[in-house]
């Protein structure tokens, strides 16, 4: 049904029973003896070496396992790299390293009768077995393999979904979640606590005046402060809040939020500044710090001055500056946070472009943090300047070219 629904996009099915160990001479004599339910049945090594090809986007030859007679037959399914890829298995969340390439992670929970039913129906059919074969072997192995193996598994799931196929909101919801992952930049989909607000032609137009170096500085200013207001919207979407009913002016009641009040923001001296306005117009009457790093010679590691709100501490922490581009100056400035006691995961940080190396050094040591970019650039060149980038943002917002 996900595959069904997911129509528009390329997708392929990994089955886990495809990686079956072929059995020995001497186990087919014993055969009814052999735990097929059991983590040491699979050839784990072989299906992650697969999904690791098609995850760097080369095509791979899934065995052709024939359970008639425990062994791998020839030709081989060829499997092309696709948008989606649905890896299935009762075993499938055993091995650490086959979690760890998932992107999300489905636990199907299904009633015990309901899967002794479909397993009768699919050995016996599918696979030439006679029930009472499929009976013993799900006493003697099914039955404890799910209970030792299986079951404990379960904790490791994003979703647990009850009724399978019968679900339709978890599976519509899950459909969402794919569609809304294969929008997004790969970084996005690489940290989860990276977001770039929704991009549209009015946003990409106003990305185009402001990299455009023949802008006027008035047009650059218009256009960088829509962008900011557009950035600090979203990430004061980010903040906690609270249910609040009030009374309209017709009488009725109006069920709604109430907005977090412990917060401030702290701008990154100079280009930060560019965005305090914004961050002014949508919180009245808000807190704001500096913090001055220097960016030359040291490569923004060198903290010159930070004047803070009192208790800041105990607030949510809008940090301000435009670009991300190494990073440097960010983790200097995230450093100095935490040692002020702001908890990580109170700290939203807000720019217009990001460079994947700073969203790289970021994430990757702030990991609670949250970063709200209007888009991702595409480097940094040999200078460290974020490409393509807007130029000096300071110079050409504060006129100091």
């Amino acid at each position: 049904m996900i595959i069904e629904q997911l129509h528009d996009q390329r997708v392929v099915l990994v089955n886990q029973d495809s990686f079956y160990n072929n059995l020995t001479e001497e186990e087919l004599l014993r055969v009814h003896e052999y735990n097929f339910d059991h983590p040491d049945a699979f050839d784990t090594e072989k299906l992650l070496n697969c999904m690791e090809n098609l995850m760097r986007g080369q095509a791979v030859d899934v065995p052709n396992y024939d359970f008639k007679n425990h062994k791998s037959v020839f030709p081989a399914r060829k499997v092309n790299p696709s948008d989606v890829v649905i890896m299935e298995g009762i075993l499938v969340f055993h091995d650490p390293r086959v979690r760890n390439l998932m992107n999300m992670k489905i636990f199907v929970d299904t009633d015990a009768d309901v899967r002794l039913a479909r397993r009768i129906g699919r050995d016996t059919v599918d696979r030439g077995r006679d029930i009472k074969g499929v009976l013993d072997q799900y006493a003697k192995f099914v039955k404890p393999a799910f209970e030792n193996f299986i079951l404990p598994t379960k904790k490791y799931a994003d979703i647990i979904m009850p009724r399978g196929g019968d679900n339709h909101v978890a599976i519509d919801l899950i459909v969402q979640h794919i569609h809304t992952k294969l929008g997004q930049h790969d970084l996005c989909k690489i940290y989860s606590n990276l977001y770039t607000i929704y991009s549209t032609f009015q946003i990409r137009g106003m990305h185009t005046l402001i990299r455009d170096a023949k802008t006027t500085k008035h047009d650059f200013i218009f256009y960088a402060d829509r962008l900011i207001r557009l950035v600090v919207e979203h990430g004061l979407g980010h903040l906690p809040f609270k249910e609040k009913q009030v009374i309209a002016p017709t009488g009725s009641v109006y069920t709604g939020v109430e907005f977090c009040r412990r917060l401030c923001g702290v701008s990154v001296i100079r280009s930060g500044e560019s965005m305090e306005n914004a961050l002014r117009a949508c919180c009245k009457g808000i807190k704001i710090g500096k913090i001055l790093i220097h960016r030359e010679g040291d490569n923004g590691q060198q903290l010159i001055y930070h004047n803070l709100p009192k208790n800041i501490s105990d607030r949510h922490v809008l940090l301000l500056d435009p670009i991300l581009g190494t990073g440097n100056s960010a983790v200097q400035a995230i450093s100095l946070l935490l040692e002020k006691g702001v908890q990580e995961a109170n700290i939203i940080f807000l720019n217009l472009i990001s460079a994947p190396q700073g969203i790289h050094a970021v994430c990757k040591r702030f990991p609670r943090i949250k970063i709200v970019t209007s888009e991702i650039e595409s480097g940094l060149n040999e200078d460290f300047r974020v490409i393509p980038g807007m130029g000096e943002f300071g110079d050409r917002y504060f006129g100091t070219l």
